[in-house]
C-alpha cells in the first residue's frame, strides 16, 4: 500500500504508523455528559468501505489525515491533521 505524505510524497506503508479512525478528532466535550462519553469510547463503527484515518509518518514526524477503502486499501488524499477540517 502506497501512502502520499503531504510532505515527502509517496511512501510505503512501512513508513508510516496508524493511529486511529478519525472520529478520535470528534471528541465530546469534556463536560459531556456519560452517554456522550459512552457512545465516543465503545460505540465506534468498523465499515467495510470508504473510512478517513490518521496516520504517523515515522521519517518526518508528520500527523496526516486522510482517506482509505478498508476493503481495497485503495488511498485518497491525504493532508496534515492540523490542516484538516473537523
Amino acid at each position: 500500500m502506497i501512502i502520499t505524505c503531504p510532505a515527502c510524497g509517496a511512501r510505503d506503508k512501512r513508513e508510516f504508523t496508524w493511529v486511529g479512525a478519525a472520529i478520535a478528532l470528534a471528541r465530546p466535550d469534556r463536560d459531556a455528559g456519560a452517554d456522550a462519553w459512552d457512545a465516543y469510547i465503545h460505540l465506534r463503527a468498523n465499515p467495510a468501505g470508504a473510512t478517513r484515518e490518521i496516520w504517523y509518518h515515522d521519517p518526518c514526524g508528520a500527523m496526516i489525515l486522510g482517506e482509505r477503502d478498508t476493503v481495497t486499501h485503495a488511498t485518497g488524499a491525504f493532508v496534515m491533521a492540523r490542516e484538516a477540517p473537523r
